[in-house]
């Protein structure tokens, strides 16, 4: 039986990290979509990065998926997806999930507290 540690390490083995320096020269780009896959309460909380998308983690691929009836046209396969949550752990398992939907450049910027501490820009919802 695996453990959500495990699943967490089999996507770290598979997506990327990026720090938060090179998170902050993709922010504003069009081809690019930042994904908090906060709960909304934690987005209220402390807000996130600007122009990013909270998507709550449990409907990413409901979001993601063009045939899903849910499906938010924020979504692009042609462009990047830079995915985020507080700890990194669900951001982690999202960029999995998206690879295996057919996405192919997805990074985990990991936890939030890093952009802040990096005195990454934040907008409140």
């Amino acid at each position: 039986m695996k453990t959500v540690q495990a699943m967490i390490a089999e996507a770290d083995a598979v997506v990327p990290r990026i720090s938060p320096q090179e998170a902050k020269e993709l922010v504003g780009r069009t081809d690019v979509l930042f994904l908090d896959v906060r709960e909304p309460g934690e987005v209220a909380a402390s807000g996130k990065i600007p122009g990013a998308l909270n998507v709550p983690r449990g409907l990413v691929e409901f979001r993601a998926d063009p045939n899903s009836p849910l499906h938010d046209a924020a979504f692009d396969r042609a462009g990047s997806i830079v995915a985020y949550c507080a700890s990194g752990g669900r951001s982690a398992l999202v960029g999995k999930a998206l690879l295996e939907l057919g996405y192919k450049n997805v990074k985990n910027l990991g936890a939030f507290k890093t952009w802040l501490d990096a005195d990454g820009d934040v907008e409140q919802p």
